[in-house]
């Protein structure tokens, strides 16, 4: 059930205006200049923007896979840990945190891509 860090990647990669910059500690996720998610490879973590009631109900869903980041301009960040997530399932939460920064005009041409 566990998902490598190349299958993340790809699914980042497939967003539309994606992009992925790399740092020492960490590669960022953003779509037109908006940052939508981090990876930590020393960790195998994802940090992905949500709303907060998502947040809430994966961290009380399932602790053992997802941690409160932190909670920034009413949106609840979860960490997600990729040893215990399906691709299918993080492929929905990352399309997610994507279409909380896109923008609208970007969103509306986008058709559904968590499925």
């Amino acid at each position: 059930m566990a998902t490598s860090d190349k299958q993340l990647f790809k699914i980042v990669d497939a967003l539309a205006e994606a992009r992925r910059s790399s740092g020492q500690q960490y590669d960022a996720f953003r779509v037109r200049g908006k940052v939508f998610g981090y990876f930590w490879p020393r960790t195998r973590t994802v940090g992905l923007k949500q709303t907060l009631s998502e947040q809430l109900a994966l961290v009380a869903e399932r602790p053992e896979v997802f941690e409160v980041q932190f909670t920034a301009g009413g949106f609840g960040w979860v960490v997600v840990h990729l040893e215990g997530i399906a691709a299918d399932e993080l492929r929905e939460l990352v399309f997610e945190a994507w279409r909380l920064s896109a923008p609208e005009d970007l969103v509306a041409q986008v058709p559904d891509l968590a499925r």
